[in-house]
C-alpha cells in the first residue's frame, strides 16, 4: 500500500533555533517513519525583503546541513533547494490567476509584515507560492503550527477551486499539528513566538549554540518577580515557556518538573533547563560538525534533479488541464 505524502519547507534566513526544532523539525524526522516525505529549503520565500547576497548563499548551505544534522535523512526523504525546481513557480503563477487580491491582503502575516514598510508583491503572493509548494507533489498532509493554519486553508481553497474548474487533480491536504512544542516563545518576551527575525539574539537558543552560550541565554531568560516554578501561562509565561522547553528536551512531564523544581528557586531551575537543552542538542551539534559541505551539496543537487523529474510528471498534467499542453 502506497504511503501518504507529506511536504514541508524551511526558510534559510538566520540560524535554526530550538523553536524551529521542537515545533517543526523534530516532527519532520518522525514523519519519515510513516510518510513519503518531501522537504526543501524554501529559499524563494526568503527573498521577500532586502538581504545580503553573500550571506544568503551561505545561509542556504548552512540550513541544509542543519536539517540533515537534525535528522532529515536524504536516504528516506526527498530534500532539495526549492529554487532548483522551477515547477514550483510555474504552478504558483497558475494558482495565482485563481487567487483574489483581497484574500491575500487579509492574511495575518502579510498585514503584520507590511506595517510601516513598502508592501511588495513577493510578500503579498507568498501564500500562493506556499500553496504551489504543497500541491505540486500532491501532498496529502502538511505539518503546520498555529501561525501557518491560515496559509494551509488558502492551499486547501485553491485545490478545491482548481479541481472544481479543471477536474480533480489535487488532493486537499490536511494539517498535521504537533501535540506539543508548536509555539516555543521568546526567552526575552514570552508573549511572542521565538523568531529568527528578533533583533535580540538572547531571545532564542540556536541549535548550534555552544553550551556556555546556552547557559547564558537561559540564565537571562525573563521569568517574573516571584520565585515559584509553576506552569501558568497567564501568571508565569516565562517560567511556563522554560518548563515546556525542558519537558520537550528531557522527556519529563511538566507536572513532574513542577514537583521537582517548584520551590527550588529560579537559579537552580534555569541551570537544569540549560543542561537539558545542552544534552538534547549535543547529537545535532556532533552530526553537523561531521558533515562534509561538498557531500551535502552533491546530495542536494541529486535530489533537485529527482524532484524536477517528479514535478514535471505532475506539472504536465496541470498544463493539460488548463490548456497549456495538448
Amino acid at each position: 500500500m502506497d504511503r501518504k505524502r507529506v511536504f514541508s519547507g524551511l526558510q534559510p534566513t538566520g540560524n535554526v533555533h530550538v523553536g524551529n526544532y521542537l515545533g517543526a523539525l523534530r516532527n519532520w524526522v518522525r514523519l519519515q517513519d510513516d510518510y513519503d516525505c518531501i522537504y526543501c529549503i524554501v529559499d524563494l520565500h526568503a527573498m521577500t525583503g532586502d538581504y545580503d547576497v553573500a550571506a544568503f548563499a551561505e545561509e542556504r548551505r548552512n540550513a541544509a546541513r542543519v536539517l540533515i544534522a537534525c535528522g532529515v535523512d536524504p536516504a528516506r526523504s526527498l530534500f532539495y533547494y526549492q529554487s532548483e525546481v522551477p515547477q514550483h513557480t510555474e504552478l504558483a503563477w497558475i494558482l495565482g490567476t485563481m487567487t483574489g487580491v483581497g484574500q491575500l491582503s487579509r492574511m495575518t502575516q502579510y498585514k503584520d509584515k507590511a506595517k510601516g514598510s513598502e508592501a511588495r508583491l513577493g510578500l503579498l503572493a507568498y501564500p500562493v507560492l506556499m500553496a504551489a509548494d504543497i500541491l505540486l507533489y500532491r501532498a496529502h498532509a502538511v505539518p503546520v503550527g498555529d501561525d501557518q493554519k491560515q496559509h494551509l486553508e488558502l492551499t486547501r481553497d485553491l485545490a478545491i477551486r482548481f479541481n472544481s474548474r479543471f477536474g480533480d487533480e489535487f488532493p486537499v491536504p490536511d494539517p498535521i499539528i504537533p501535540e506539543h512544542g508548536d509555539r516555543i516563545m521568546s526567552l526575552q518576551n514570552p508573549t511572542a513566538k521565538m523568531s529568527k527575525s528578533d533583533p535580540d539574539e538572547g531571545s532564542r537558543i540556536l541549535v548550534l549554540d555552544p553550551p556556555d552560550v546556552i547557559r547564558a541565554k537561559v540564565k537571562r531568560a525573563v521569568t517574573d518577580s516571584g520565585s515559584g516554578v509553576r506552569y501558568d501561562w497567564e501568571e508565569k509565561p516565562g517560567v511556563s515557556n522554560l518548563l515546556e522547553i525542558m519537558s520537550l528536551f528531557s522527556g519529563a512531564s511538566i507536572p513532574a518538573l513542577e514537583a521537582e523544581y517548584g520551590s527550588s528557586g529560579y537559579g537552580k531551575f534555569k541551570e537544569a533547563v540549560a543542561e537539558a537543552v545542552i544534552v538534547g542538542l549535543a547529537p545535532i551539534r556532533a552530526a553537523y560538525e561531521a558533515l562534509d559541505d561538498a557531500a551535502v551539496e552533491a546530495s542536494m543537487r541529486r535530489h533537485a534533479a529527482a524532484a524536477r523529474d517528479k514535478a514535471e510528471e505532475y506539472q504536465l498534467r496541470v498544463r493539460q488541464r488548463v490548456g497549456l499542453a495538448g
